[in-house]
């Protein structure tokens, strides 16, 4: 019994908080705040470019009260979240089949490799003529924004599998299938778990040039209407809270990688 508690998600997520949060990390923060109250209030630098701590909490409260914060906060979660899954789906279904087979890698991985220098928020308009301004394209283009990166990833991953423990499939007589599921596929997935939580990061700073295309909502939208107000409070209100969904989001992707590859942390 006692061993099946120690080994549940909760008992995990609990031994991560206390390891992670402490009171030095905390203090950090305070020290950061302080510095920025400090310059800000006594005229070290131009408010017109760093607000102060009490402008950008007011303009948090108005944005809260006549720009529906939490709408807009949750519109730009939930295309994120979808293009997250949809770019990790297609990134390790592609990935695979250049890494496993020799002939589509010798065609396609040096394309692969090419569409990493491609600037991403120029294909904005390309995304847009192939399917409007939907939803859907915002999604679609998030969701390319990390799978250039992400495939080349996958495929390095392969190239990294134990030469050893392929070797061992063989002697044992297992067939290529095997081989995939029971070796190449769990190493993969662990290691790949960490550059998914790095790379996801990345369509956050491609949130503002998706959101304004056909403004629908976003945080995005709200960093556009603060330029436009001429009020800098509200862009940065709107840039720390990506920063502390990021911060949560990162949280969450190591704790989800804590439960699902304990090995890795024994």
């Amino acid at each position: 019994m006692q061993q099946s508690l120690e080994k549940s998600p909760l008992i995990a997520v609990k031994r991560y908080l206390r390891q992670h949060l402490s009171l030095l990390q905390l203090l950090g923060w305070l020290i950061i705040f302080i510095i920025w109250y400090l310059v800000t209030n006594y005229n070290l630098i131009n408010t017109h470019v760093l607000p102060t701590p009490q402008k950008t909490y007011r303009a948090l409260k108005e944005m809260n009260s006549e720009d529906n914060l939490w709408a807009n906060i949750w519109f730009s979660v939930r295309i994120n979240l979808i293009g997250y899954l949809k770019c990790i789906v297609g990134a390790i279904i592609f990935g695979f089949a250049i890494g496993l087979n020799p002939k589509l890698r010798k065609m396609f991985s040096h394309q692969v490799n090419a569409l990493r220098f491609v600037p991403i928020t120029a294909m904005m308009g390309i995304f847009i003529a192939i399917s409007g301004l939907t939803i859907a394209t915002k999604i679609n283009f998030l969701a390319f924004g990390i799978w250039v990166y992400l495939v080349p990833v996958v495929v390095q991953r392969i190239d990294e599998v134990s030469v050893t423990h392929l070797q061992m499939m063989k002697t044992l007589g297992a067939s290529a299938w095997q081989t995939l599921v029971h070796v190449q596929w769990k190493s993969v997935i662990a290691r790949l778990s960490d550059d998914i939580r790095i790379l996801v990061g990345i369509s956050w700073t491609y949130i503002i040039v998706a959101e304004l295309t056909g403004i629908q909502g976003g945080l995005g939208s709200l960093i556009f209407l603060g330029e436009r107000q001429s009020n800098v409070g509200k862009v940065y209100g709107v840039i720390f809270i990506i920063v502390a969904i990021g911060i949560i989001q990162d949280t969450l992707f190591k704790l989800i990688d804590r439960i699902l590859f304990k090995f890795k942390y024994q």
